[in-house]
């Protein structure tokens, strides 16, 4: 396709450059309409083509997006509605986490081969620490480290205050999406080349358990229930949530929903799991209890929207 003028309004995902905001709807609304509901669309710059992750600072109302097309991390104010700035030459960038206590920026650049950090006031460049193919990258406040997925089959785990490198964790295969618990030193890792999910002990630094999936495969995304220890596993194989209990590795079961997911997100608020699938769908699953699950909704969206 053409590429769009810099500043038109640009479609999301393959088709779209621009993030949407919705608003999470009641259940007293779903009487009457969807669960989520399109209040606004903020229009990026730069060529057409994939997004990638997204971080939020909510205390500055900023959204720090993954514009992999444009090779920029882009900062929106949410606020305003409009985009604030673009960081160029972020090559590949896919994962992006934000230190809102150290306001620090970290960004995975899988071209790159980097996760480099950017101060959150003035976005300078900190340090560029040497990665191969990183990808996602996530921040544990207590205890102020940086973890990040990268080739080959590894976790790093950095110091974010001093960018020094604790610990290299090995997988059975190249790591995909990840999560940590808040409360204990655990967090689970999606390994789709193995079809499990890698359990590390966080204070050990190694791989305690490998839960294994049967239901389905090809497991990227990944969403916690830290309260009712349920992971929510998002698989592009046979497109389904699997659900399993983080205590035993046991699937407890699985919803079917469209294809070609790449990002999922649970609301403990509402109980509601929120799928984001490129086959142009944001999957809406209701949690009943720990162990019951429903479609709730499947809002369109555009071919591509991943993210």
């Amino acid at each position: 396709m053409n590429q769009p003028e810099a500043g038109r309004s640009l479609r999301l995902g393959t088709s779209f450059l621009s993030v949407m905001a919705v608003m999470l709807c009641s259940p007293l609304v779903l009487a009457e309409g969807p669960p989520l509901e399109l209040i606004q669309t903020i229009d990026l710059k730069g060529p057409a083509g994939r997004l990638d992750h997204l971080a939020l600072d909510a205390k500055h109302g900023r959204l720090f997006v993954a514009n992999m097309a444009n090779s920029s991390l882009d900062v929106v104010d949410l606020k305003a509605g409009k985009l604030l700035k673009q960081i160029p030459g972020q090559k590949g960038i896919q994962g992006i986490a934000y230190a809102s206590d150290l306001d620090r920026i970290f960004v995975g650049n899988g071209e790159g081969n980097a996760c480099n950090v950017f101060d959150g006031e003035n976005y300078k460049l900190l340090k560029s620490i040497p990665l191969d193919d990183a990808d996602n990258v996530r921040y544990q406040p207590s205890t102020r480290r940086i973890y990040v997925a990268h080739a080959e089959k590894s976790l790093s785990v950095i110091d974010a205050k001093t960018f020094e490198t604790l610990a290299e964790i090995k997988v059975l295969g190249q790591p995909e999406s990840f999560l940590l618990e808040s409360k204990r030193s655990r967090l689970y890792l999606n390994v789709p080349s193995a079809r499990e999910v890698t359990v590390i002990d966080t204070q050990k630094k190694k791989a305690i358990a490998d839960y294994k999936l049967t239901l389905a495969e090809k497991n990227y995304p990944m969403a916690l229930d830290e309260a009712n220890h349920r992971l929510f596993i998002g698989c592009r194989s046979k497109p389904m949530i699997v659900v399993l209990d983080t205590e035993t590795g046991k699937e407890v079961t699985s919803v079917p929903i469209p294809g070609d997911i790449d990002d999922v997100f649970y609301d403990a608020k509402r109980k509601r799991i929120y799928a984001s699938c490129g086959e142009g769908f944001l999957a809406v699953i209701q949690q009943t209890d720990a162990d019951h699950y429903e479609l709730l909704a499947q809002i369109a969206t555009v071919t591509g929207a991943r993210t």
